[in-house]
């Protein structure tokens, strides 16, 4: 994997943070992105950080400039970044629908839709878009509608592209974890508690999610796959 590059969204803390240092581990560089970013967890040439709001259009372009101008090239872009708000159906705002969809469905469509266009250009690419286990299961427990509504579209919006782009040898595939437990300083909107344990009877780590990631990176000929690294948790339904 040496010399290739990934864009990894809501990479400050949590799943972001771990992919971070496991494509840094295989030898690629690495843009992390997030709303508030330091260098200074890496100190490292080979991460870049770009803070921004992917609500934001122009934060795309931004981010995917900045990757071209210091490290020529994109190979995967991981789409982690989400934001989660747990309300009952009747009670969610104006804000609160525009702060969930605008980081989770309007900030993946641009940041894509710039990164797929570069990679177009040189045959070749992979998107992961990290989707949740909400977005297929409904639970009794807290409430999930605008997870579930979102997340639900980024598992669409991944077969629609991996159909679409295959002939630009460009693959999307998406990972769609459960229950994920990270370390209190590490938790954050990319990370689903809650809800009943699956069916291995624990929740999952961040690196379990990494591990999933890295295998889709790492496997050619898959695309348009939703991987569930859920312990069960869909099976057990």
């Amino acid at each position: 994997m040496d010399g290739k590059v990934a864009i990894i969204t809501g990479a400050a803390r949590g799943i972001g943070a771990g992919l971070v240092a496991a494509y840094r581990g295989c030898g690629w560089a690495v843009v992390a992105t997030a709303r508030s970013i330091t260098p200074s967890p890496w100190e490292d040439p080979g991460v870049l950080t770009v803070a921004g709001d992917l609500a934001e259009p122009a934060t795309a372009s931004r981010i995917t400039g900045a990757a071209l101008e210091r490290f020529g090239r994109i190979d995967t872009l991981v789409n982690n970044a989400a934001v989660s708000i747990a309300k009952p159906f009747t009670d969610y705002t104006p804000a609160d629908y525009a702060a969930v969809v605008g980081v989770n469905l309007t900030g993946f469509f641009w940041l894509t839709q710039r990164t797929i266009a570069d990679m177009a250009t040189r045959y070749g690419g992979h998107v992961v878009n990290i989707s949740a286990t909400v977005a297929e299961v409904a639970g009794s427990g807290t409430p999930t509608v605008l997870a579930a509504l979102t997340k639900g579209g980024l598992a669409a919006a991944t077969r629609s592209l991996a159909t679409e782009y295959a002939a630009y040898g460009i693959r999307v595939n998406a990972v769609s974890p459960g229950v994920i437990q990270a370390p209190a300083h590490l938790l954050d909107s990319d990370v689903h508690p809650g809800g009943r344990l699956p069916l291995l009877g624990r929740p999952g780590q961040v690196s379990d999610v990494v591990d999933g990631v890295l295998f889709l990176e790492s496997s050619p000929y898959i695309t348009g796959e939703i991987l569930h690294i859920d312990g069960g948790q869909i099976a057990g339904h």
